[in-house]
């Protein structure tokens, strides 16, 4: 076999992840980390915060650091993790531990990795450091797609809101930035500076999803105690709960960061360190998609700005795309689930294109209604029921009737939930009293 011929090289997992240290400046932090000997670090620069020399700032961001570690631990996806000194706590532990194995659960399945082997030693105690903090006044992370345009709308007025955009180093997402600015609301800044390494196509490394969810929301809960806010009002959905396959006897949900159970390990996490005064839920926890998409469809003054397009968030800025694509499962469903609420005229004028149109994306919206060939998307799309539900509802619009397909496929994936019963609470939900209407 000559050297063209030889098979490709099968990575090996690494030894031993460390953490090697955290720095908590007024308003930044450093993270330093250690692979087999290979030292990355990360920085964070907040805005709009007072500062992050109180004792329970700095505990909220070693639970942050303990997280955020995970985007480098996947690199060589180690058998052994050493915290060293690092406060970890009871909670803290079973936030970790699931973030590590559920958290990755995509990224071990793409990689064919098992991690529940994975030795975590070392982690000491945490001591609660209580902060002054006022419960009528929160920060709201800010994604700038319908979903948190939805918490962001409906929140009591007699809350004071502020949100929570975290930005990469390559420059702020302008999509988000002009729907942010349509709010009105006044803005905490996050900037995140990855190690160029992780960004780097480095062949040694194994690549895939982790829980930046999870980081974000630690970093809105920091950037709250900082700035004296008492709560973080998240916008997960009920369907994020729900998984994607289900692989060597565990459920792989690509939105395991937004799940409730990740809700609790945070908040339990949090409480741990903080006590009771900071409230972290998810404001739609008890909502369908569905029912998200209805009350954005009554919020026109944000139809020409908002973008759910993965495209236009990437961390490359030459790569960023303006418009929606058009063609990715993000923007078909998301397409798919204003289509009962706006008309079809409104819908092609915000995505320039009619992605519940195009027939040559039959295959994929086969697979967001459950009747395709592969699993629910690694996408942070909506569960079969509802997407079929929708697309049932459609499929009866007078507008859509020349696209016939859609009616064909709506009977292939005839759901027993009712359109009307999803639009009403679903499950349970964390969200305080005080933040509703």
């Amino acid at each position: 076999m000559n050297r063209d011929e030889q098979a490709p090289r099968v990575k090996q997992r690494a030894a031993l992840f460390r953490y090697d240290g955290l720095q908590v400046f007024d308003t930044s932090l450093e993270a330093h980390y250690e692979l087999d000997g290979r030292a990355f670090t990360e920085t964070i620069a907040f805005e709009g915060v007072r500062g992050l020399d109180h004792p329970a700032a700095h505990s909220i961001a070693e639970l942050w650091y303990l997280i955020a570690g995970l985007s480098y631990y996947k690199a060589g996806a180690a058998t052994c993790i050493e915290l060293g000194t690092t406060a970890l706590g009871e909670h803290g532990r079973a936030l970790f531990e699931a973030a590590l194995v559920d958290g990755l659960g995509e990224f071990a399945y793409r990689n064919d990795l098992s991690l529940e082997d994975t030795r975590i030693e070392g982690g000491i105690d945490v001591q609660r450091r209580s902060p002054s903090v006022d419960s009528t006044r929160v920060l709201t992370p800010f994604g700038g797609g319908i979903d948190s345009v939805v918490s962001v709308t409906e929140l009591s007025s007699s809350i004071d809101q502020s949100l929570f955009i975290v930005s990469p180093l390559s420059g702020r997402f302008a999509p988000l930035e002009r729907t942010a600015a349509r709010s009105g609301l006044p803005i905490v800044r996050a900037t995140r500076v990855l190690d160029p390494q992780i960004l780097a196509d480095d062949n040694e490394f194994f690549n895939g999803h982790v829980p930046v969810t999870t980081m974000v929301t630690l970093l809105a809960a920091l950037a709250a105690v900082a700035s004296g806010r008492g709560g973080v009002v998240m916008s997960n959905e009920h369907s994020s709960s729900e998984p994607n396959v289900r692989w060597r006897n565990r459920d792989i949900n690509h939105q395991w960061s937004k799940s409730l159970v990740a809700e609790d390990l945070i908040a339990n996490a949090v409480r741990e360190r903080v006590g009771e005064d900071v409230n972290i839920a998810s404001f739609l926890r008890d909502r369908s998609e569905i029912w998200v998409a209805q009350q954005f469809a009554q919020q026109p003054q944000f139809h020409d700005v908002f973008r759910s397009c993965n495209r236009a968030f990437r961390q490359d800025s030459a790569r960023r795309y303006e418009d929606w694509c058009g063609v990715c499962d993000k923007c078909l469903f998301v397409n798919l689930m204003l289509a009962p609420f706006l008309s079809r005229p409104a819908l092609r004028t915000i995505f320039k294109s009619e992605p519940l149109a195009n027939h040559e994306l039959e295959g994929q919206l086969r697979t967001l209604i459950g009747v395709g060939l592969e699993h629910k998307p690694f996408e942070c799309v909506g569960d079969p029921d509802e997407c079929a539900v929708a697309l049932e509802y459609v499929s009866t619009l007078s507008e859509w009737s020349d696209v016939t397909w859609l009616r064909e496929l709506s009977l292939l994936a005839r759901s027993d939930r009712e359109f009307s019963e999803l639009l009403q609470p679903l499950g349970p939900t964390r969200v305080p009293s005080h933040w509703l209407r």
